[in-house]
């Protein structure tokens, strides 16, 4: 109810109910859109589990705006469809909700955060078929994550990640874990590559955080001198920045140049 209460979606609504004018109106466009946010909000990542959860749960079916009966799959996918063509008032729509946390809650975006999250595809791997018709997933590609580091006996470890979908890219805030930016992209995409793009994204939509912002908090998949440079020269935050092990001989320390007693890691 307070999401529903709350969201900022006026302006869309009223474009969606335009498009729709004199035809049918079994499904009202605010119940549909109602009752995908509530989608969100129960974490039910198919339409199918959406549906039965409005199929058991009056409550929340009347919430939404339904009285009657429930939509059948086929009307999701048309007004899913719908709304990817709405991209940018829904872009709108966030943007707005970020400007009211920083009116409530105090030195909101001062310290961020960024990092990525794989997102899985239902489709379990690359169509041979590339035309889109509704059943094939064809903007998915492969995606790899390569973890390493020493365990308690300094024996080195490797793990390796691997899914076929797209990866979601953040900018956080890190003291109250709300979100600022985001991205989504195919999941080969380089995370250091789309943190230089939200930055300017955040430059070009939301100067002001970028102006008030002391601290950028990375993993080492971030570690670019190019994106370090970027944020301390251009917009004066502090990269707190992983940096990666490019020793390759093995070594944990090494003596300090010109000292014989002063040793350093590659930290």
């Amino acid at each position: 109810r307070l999401v529903l209460e709350h969201m900022p979606d006026e302006k869309l609504m009223r474009q969606l109910e335009i498009e729709r004018y004199k035809g049918r109106d079994d499904y009202p466009v605010r119940a549909m859109w109602n009752s995908i946010l509530s989608g969100v909000v129960f974490q039910h990542e198919s339409v199918e589990k959406l549906r039965r959860e409005l199929a058991r749960n009056g409550q929340l079916r009347e919430m939404c705006g339904f009285f009657n009966k429930i939509p059948p799959a086929w009307v999701y996918t048309r007004f899913l469809k719908k709304l990817f063509k709405h991209e940018e008032e829904i872009e709108n729509v966030f943007e707005k909700l970020v400007k009211e946390l920083q009116e409530l809650l105090p030195n909101y975006g001062r310290e961020l955060a960024i990092d990525s999250k794989a997102i899985p595809s239902f489709a379990k791997r690359k169509n041979k078929k590339e035309t889109p018709d509704g059943r094939r997933d064809t903007d998915a590609d492969y995606g790899r994550k390569e973890y390493r580091g020493q365990d308690k006996d300094g024996k080195p470890w490797e793990k390796i990640v691997k899914w076929f979908g797209y990866k979601l890219h953040l900018v956080v805030d890190a003291t109250y874990e709300l979100p600022i930016a985001y991205k989504v992209t195919k999941a080969s995409v380089p995370d250091v590559k789309e943190g230089h793009v939200l930055l300017e994204e955040m430059e070009k939509r939301q100067p002001e955080i970028l102006g008030t912002a002391e601290t950028l908090a990375g993993d080492r998949g971030y570690d670019d001198t190019k994106l370090i440079e970027k944020c301390w020269d251009q917009y004066q935050i502090k990269p707190i920045i992983d940096i990666r092990n490019m020793w390759k001989d093995g070594e944990e320390t090494r003596l300090l140049g010109g000292r014989t007693n002063v040793v350093h890691d590659y930290k």
